[in-house]
């Protein structure tokens, strides 16, 4: 029985050598964040000596604020302005609106310089069902400026006609631009709700008030410009829609209706580029 005894005694002494031996106390790391980076503080004790670990951590996904009402503030929007023109000229001429030989050839537009530029004032985003589905409107500008292929053409007010003019045959710019302060209003779909630069897309309605529109002429330094609405529609109404594609916005806009009171049915449409943060 001793002798059991004594066995048990020293393998216990044994293994408390060993354990002293090898003796390591670890301590609770400390962790700091910097935005996307993390900084991990690891202290141990071995063999009475102490020692700092350290380990950086970036995490390159950008966490979006959750909170349920966001706002962003001066979006801009950059992109190209057309119109879908489905015009009966014949009548147009016989009601005067139009002169002779005025046709669709005359209202080809050069796309590269017929812009559309948006600047919203504000935009929010209320949260609807677990930030998946939510609720966007704003409040902002838009602005419109129709490059006309044929710079013959010629606006006149009171009452409005458009007619041919061979004197502008040479000028460097003849645009028509209309100008709307305008309120959006979709439903946003956003798939990554958790990730600042994720996948979604909007649609809905927005509805815009003409306060602005005039013709432009530009020959060398001479500028003349011709205030009037040319009986273009006070309200433009338009189905609206945004991709969010990341880093890329795309935002698109497509009227109800013709942007003329009477004369011409050409209706307007707008696609680009959007830089926002919602």
């Amino acid at each position: 029985m001793k002798k059991w005894l004594l066995a048990i005694l020293a393998i216990c002494g044994a293994m408390t050598c060993i354990a002293q031996d090898d003796s390591t106390t670890k301590q609770k790391p400390d962790t700091v964040r910097v935005g996307g980076m993390i900084i991990i503080k690891d202290k141990e004790v071995k063999d009475g000596e102490s020692k700092v670990r350290r380990e950086v951590k970036i995490s390159n996904r950008r966490k979006r604020n959750t909170s349920n009402l966001q706002t962003n503030w001066a979006i801009l929007d950059i992109g190209f302005a057309n119109f879908n023109d489905k015009s009966d000229y014949a009548a147009a001429q016989a009601s005067g609106f139009v002169g002779a030989g005025v046709t669709d050839d005359q209202f080809d537009l050069r796309t590269g310089k017929s812009v559309n530029v948006n600047i919203w004032f504000f935009m929010q985003k209320l949260n609807v069902v677990k930030h998946v589905v939510n609720l966007k409107y704003g409040l902002g500008l838009e602005l419109n400026n129709y490059r006309f292929d044929d710079q013959r053409l010629r606006f006149s007010k009171n009452p409005t006609h458009i007619s041919i003019d061979p004197a502008l045959e040479s000028v460097d710019k003849n645009k028509l631009a209309a100008d709307y302060i305008t309120i959006p209003l979709m439903l946003n779909f956003d798939f990554t709700p958790k990730n600042k630069r994720g996948f979604g897309l909007s649609a809905g309605v927005s509805a815009g008030y003409l306060y602005s529109s005039r013709q432009k002429i530009k020959d060398g330094s001479d500028k003349d410009k011709l205030h009037n609405d040319f009986d273009l529609r006070k309200w433009k109404l338009s189905y609206i829609g945004e991709l969010n594609l990341g880093p890329v916005r795309l935002y698109g806009s497509y009227a109800f209706k013709s942007m003329w009171e009477k004369g011409l049915d050409q209706t307007p449409y707008t696609v680009g580029l959007r830089f926002s943060k919602l």
